[in-house]
């Protein structure tokens, strides 16, 4: 790009700082990262058209690698803290930053086509995509990764003529002058550097291609002159997607991803999107005087806020003065009555303190009787001893029947404000009438991340709703609430830990009035990370049986055509084959679970897991291997399986068809067929724990366990299907935000 074409792009903007209408400083906001938050170095456009630095793209998917091979770890233990990550390094950002394709194809060349498509991808694919921290949502980044992505030369021009006014008197120097070096005076494009006159001059000499070389004044920004395609690396950019938004090729026209897709010139593009950016800094400058307006009645409604925020906290501290008052009112008659009654009991037992005293020898009552026995006149003897000797009868038998005169406890003066505490926990603000929101319970799941979706009957009175929720512990420990902000009535929460049950609730604001909270809704997360993977389309799979989708996430099964065809050569005895299909991606360690629906009008649905040289072994002889007496796990009372119930084998898989669930024989567990025959689940999940060699079947409506064996983990193992006869296959689809966002327009 010359500089008469640089000059005439950023004319406009040049324009407006030589007038003063706008500073680089006023424009600092527009420069900084969002992720790093400084300014962009090298800032790469995302698919949501924000931009962000390359060096921040790569270190975020790093963070988010590393994450996830925390949690894939077989050494990874979920109660002890997440440990401090170490910096990043160049092999493991190579690695990234390489596009998807080059990173599944590295390190198979050499081997036969058939290995190949069994062992690529042993752990867990890399997630596709990026989270935009301009915008918080999920951008597919596509097959190349970052390699996809266009550089913003625009926006780092931009950003380096901010740090040049920013650092106006500091100087350019000379790259090739000899110590001490010159100021520069102007900058090569073609050769990345900066002369002073006479290294220029030396450099650049007259009649040598050199002295073509495209030069500009001093600059630290060296961009290239021609944009070129990351798709095709040797062609340049010469056309504007309008689908897309963004610059393409010819040959991403003629047979690429946007063959289909309407393009213009880049020259056309240029003119229109620069009049219509013209047009719109045109209305806004126009409307300065509205903005100031408009900045003038915000400052007004800031400070008017900040008197209302005072004035609702001495509301507030009133209120709870209050009821301190009554506590303390209440705690001092508390307190009173209590005393009044210890001060009671301890009279009575003071009181039988005494007399019991009296009973001692030489004291009290025996003293006196003893002194009574001295006396040798009858008559005044008679006349005393009668009285005194009721009184030793009374005594006598109080102690054959020994009374505390009082109660020790007081259980009747325990204060009960159980009641009060739940009340007191739900102090918020009043109402004023609106509604609670009810938590939709049908809509609402959990699966890699948790969908919580609400419905509120007064939706429009509510600015905004809060969503808390918080892990229950096994021993019913509540632990304190977490808590979201939520502009809608959908939230989906992450980063929540494997077979654990979490309380979700949710209450509805309108300015600093609260609703009551919603009833709590209880989920258990599953066992295990969630596992990812796709339909494999080469190996194993049958084209003409089974029909796949381009997302190559649900298989169907086109039932009895081909059948019909070959009826003529079917016999008695002759089975009919299934139709196997796997996971592209292979287990080799840690635990994994992953979820699936089988559609209800489906005969025969086998799923589970299975070896990589079993799966050979199948695919290589499919009508023999797939006879229901040859397997253990087939669900046919063959009569050969009961010799193998407790013997670990390469495979598990379990029957479903007809709306039932069918658990395989079990040498432990009763074996009727009403026992064995349970309601097919809406979704059912699966959990493989690789390194105990152990898999287990989930109901996923409610996370509970329907069934689980032992399997021989040796080899690599993958997720494995098998159809026959009319059915479907879903793969449940991951919650993200973009999941989000497709159920909120549906």
């Amino acid at each position: 790009m010359s500089e008469s074409e640089e000059i005439s792009e950023f004319g406009y903007i040049m324009e407006l700082l030589a007038r003063g209408k706008v500073t680089i400083k006023n424009i600092e906001r527009e420069l900084i990262c969002p992720a790093c938050k400084e300014l962009f170095t090298h800032p790469l456009i995302l698919p949501c058209q924000h931009s962000i630095c390359h060096k921040c793209v790569k270190e975020l998917l790093l963070t988010h690698d590393d994450s996830f091979n925390d949690v894939g770890s077989d050494n990874s233990n979920q109660s002890s803290p997440r440990l401090r990550l170490p910096s990043p390094s160049m092999d493991k950002i190579d690695r990234i930053s390489r596009p998807a394709s080059q990173r599944r194809s590295l390190g198979w060349r050499g081997r036969k086509c058939f290995i190949a498509c069994w062992k690529r991808g042993s752990l867990t694919p890399r997630t596709t995509t990026f989270p935009c921290p301009g915008c918080e949502h999920d951008v597919d980044l596509g097959e190349r990764g970052i390699s996809g992505l266009f550089r913003n030369f625009t926006l780092e021009t931009i950003v380096e003529r901010y740090r040049q006014a920013a650092r106006a008197a500091t100087a350019i120097m000379c790259d090739l002058c000899k110590p001490p070096p010159q100021e520069s005076t102007k900058s090569c494009m073609d050769c990345s550097a900066s002369y002073c006159n006479e290294c220029f001059k030396i450099y650049h000499p007259w009649g040598t291609v050199k002295a073509q070389h495209e030069y500009v004044g001093p600059t630290t920004n060296f961009r290239p002159k021609i944009l070129m395609c990351p798709e095709h690396e040797t062609e340049r950019i010469n056309m504007y997607c309008e689908l897309c938004r963004r610059p393409v090729c010819h040959l991403c026209k003629l047979g690429g991803n946007h063959s289909n897709h309407r393009v213009t010139t880049m020259s056309s593009a240029y003119k229109t999107l620069k009049e219509k950016l013209s047009k719109d800094i045109d209305y806004l400058i126009g409307k300065e005087s509205q903005v100031k307006s408009q900045i003038s009645e915000l400052n007004l409604l800031m400070k008017e806020t900040e008197c209302n925020g005072e004035r609702a906290k001495e509301e507030a501290v009133t209120h709870f003065e209050k009821l301190f008052e009554i506590l303390e009112e209440r705690k001092s008659s508390v307190l009173k009555a209590i005393d009044a009654s210890k001060k009671l009991r301890l009279d009575k037992f003071q009181t039988q303190v005494e007399e019991y005293q009296g009973l001692l020898e030489n004291n009290g009552l025996v003293g006196y009787a003893q002194e009574v026995l001295k006396e040798t006149d009858q008559s005044c003897f008679v006349q005393t001893a009668k009285q005194l000797h009721l009184r030793i009868q009374k005594a006598t038998e109080s102690l054959k029947s020994f009374r505390p005169a009082a109660q020790t406890s007081f259980e009747d003066y325990v204060v009960n404000t159980s009641k009060q505490t739940e009340l007191l926990g739900e102090l918020s603000f009043f109402s004023s009438g609106i509604d609670v929101p009810e938590i939709n319970e049908e809509q609402s799941k959990v699966y890699n991340n948790v969908l919580i979706n609400w419905y509120h009957p007064e939706k429009d009175k509510a600015d905004s709703y809060v969503l808390e929720y918080r892990k229950i512990n096994r021993d019913e420990e509540m632990l304190s609430w977490n808590e979201i902000e939520v502009c809608g009535t959908s939230k989906v929460i992450s980063d929540l830990e494997s077979n654990c049950n979490y309380a979700f609730r949710v209450r509805a604001y309108k300015g600093s009035i609260c609703s009551p909270c919603s009833r709590e809704l209880i989920l258990h997360t599953p066992p295990a990370p969630v596992f990812s993977f796709l339909f494999d389309e080469k190996c194993g799979y049958n084209n003409e049986h089974l029909l796949l989708n381009l997302k190559r996430d649900r298989v169907e099964s086109r039932a009895g055509f081909n059948l019909l065809l070959a009826a003529d050569r079917i016999q008695v005895g002759y089975y009919t084959s299934l139709d196997y299909i796997i996971g592209d991606v292979g287990i080799t360690k840690g635990k994994h679970f992953w979820a699936f629906r089988v559609e209800p009008y489906s005969y025969l649905v086998k799923a589970g897991v299975a070896s990589s040289d079993k799966l050979q072994e199948w695919l290589r002889s499919p009508r023999d291997a797939v006879s229901p007496r040859y397997e253990q796990d087939s669900g046919h009372d063959s009569g050969s399986e009961d010799a193998c119930f407790d013997s670990s084998q390469p495979f598990t898989l379990v029957t479903i068809g007809m709306k039932k669930f069918f658990i395989p024989k079990s040498a432990t567990s009763a074996n009727e067929p009403e026992n064995r025959v349970l309601p097919m689940p809406t979704s059912i999940g699966i959990f493989l724990d690789y390194d105990k060699g152990r898999v287990a079947f989930y109901d996923m409506d409610h996370m509970k366990c329907l069934y689980e064996r032992q399997v021989d983990c040796s080899h690599t193992m993958y997720p494995a299907f098998a159809l026959m006869g009319s059915g479907g296959v879903q793969l449940e689809e991951p919650i993200t935000a973009k999941y989000l966002e497709y159920q909120e327009h549906m």
